[in-house]
């Protein structure tokens, strides 16, 4: 039995891969089956092509010419159901021991026999804390659904890169007071091409009010600090959408024992073929191999991980 931790795009990818070599597998995921695409925004639209997002030779066929977060979810859902995965939800993964070959995979909700395990489990699970007083208040979020619950509000979006983007422009349009507050002096260069000259129009003719080479300082229940180059200021807030990017999970992949690299990027230490970590019997795959870099590493250009690590899999059993 091979286990793999996270039921993301790339995890179901290494379990169908499994299966068409006749090795068996168990999924085990924290959350909901494709846990991070469940939590982007509702209205979301990727980057990238229907068909640069299918796994198991499933075609994956949606109404325009990017697809959406449900035509995604649904996607993935039915790629599961084909192939019969064998998948456990709301389970959370907390020990690794044993060794290659006899691991001993611990949960908080039973124990599992693997030979061999896989991690998958992205980096959008983990999100970026600001670390100011007021972070914890209910008012404060870092998962941005829908913009309905925010019409006639004081909203302040943080970050200046797509989600940052699309929740301000989606709360404004659903009559929102939205302030947007950036570290940088602009917007991000990397915001998708056919929404950053919206957002810059709405800043340019003052719809939406932009704090740039700003800092959040502290939340209230009714108002927020802001450190500007001209100054401190307190400004109304009912809502705060904290958009400041999400990070692996670090504080498991210590417990598994997972060597990372020792500068900024925090990336695990693997075999590049492989894709065989420092612990023998322990693989990690999609873009949780890029740490922090997390603007390298997408489903399209991971999918491969599935074919690398089962035939590497399928060789040593």
């Amino acid at each position: 039995m091979v286990i793999i931790i996270g039921a993301g795009p790339i995890g179901l990818a290494v379990s169908i891969e499994l299966k068409k070599r006749g090795v068996p597998s168990l999924i085990i995921e924290r959350g909901a089956l494709v846990n991070s695409i469940f939590h982007y925004p509702t209205n979301m639209t990727f980057f990238s092509t229907s068909d640069k997002l299918e796994i198991g030779n499933i075609p994956f066929i949606s109404h325009g010419p990017k697809p959406t977060r449900s035509e995604a979810l649904e996607y993935y859902r039915r790629a599961a159901e084909h192939y019969d995965l064998n998948i456990r939800l709301y389970e959370e993964v907390k020990e690794l021991n044993g060794s290659d070959g006899d691991f001993e995979v611990i949960t908080d909700k039973g124990s599992y026999p693997a030979k061999k395990v896989v991690l998958a489990t992205g980096f959008y699970g983990q999100e970026n804390l600001m670390n100011i007083p007021g972070e914890e208040l209910p008012k404060v979020t870092h998962y941005y659904d829908e913009p309905h619950r925010y019409a006639w509000q004081n909203i302040l979006v943080v970050g200046g890169g797509n989600s940052a983007v699309d929740a301000a422009l989606e709360t404004w349009r659903c009559k929102a007071n939205v302030s947007i507050l950036v570290r940088e002096a602009t917007i991000k260069p990397s915001v998708k091409y056919w929404v950053k000259p919206d957002i810059e129009n709405r800043i340019k003719e003052g719809s939406i009010t932009a704090y740039f080479n700003s800092e959040l300082l502290e939340i209230r229940e009714t108002e927020a600090d802001i450190q500007t180059p001209d100054g401190k200021i307190t400004i109304p807030n009912d809502f705060v959408l904290a958009m400041t990017g999400y990070h692996p999970h670090f504080g498991l992949m210590k417990k598994l024992g997972i060597e990372l690299t020792n500068d900024e990027k925090k990336m695990p230490v693997y075999d590049e073929k492989s894709l065989e970590t420092n612990r023998k019997g322990l693989f990690v795959a999609g873009v949780v191999c890029g740490g922090m870099d997390t603007s390298s590493l997408f489903i399209e250009n991971t999918r491969i991980h599935a074919d690398h690590i089962a035939a590497h899999i399928e060789n040593s059993l």
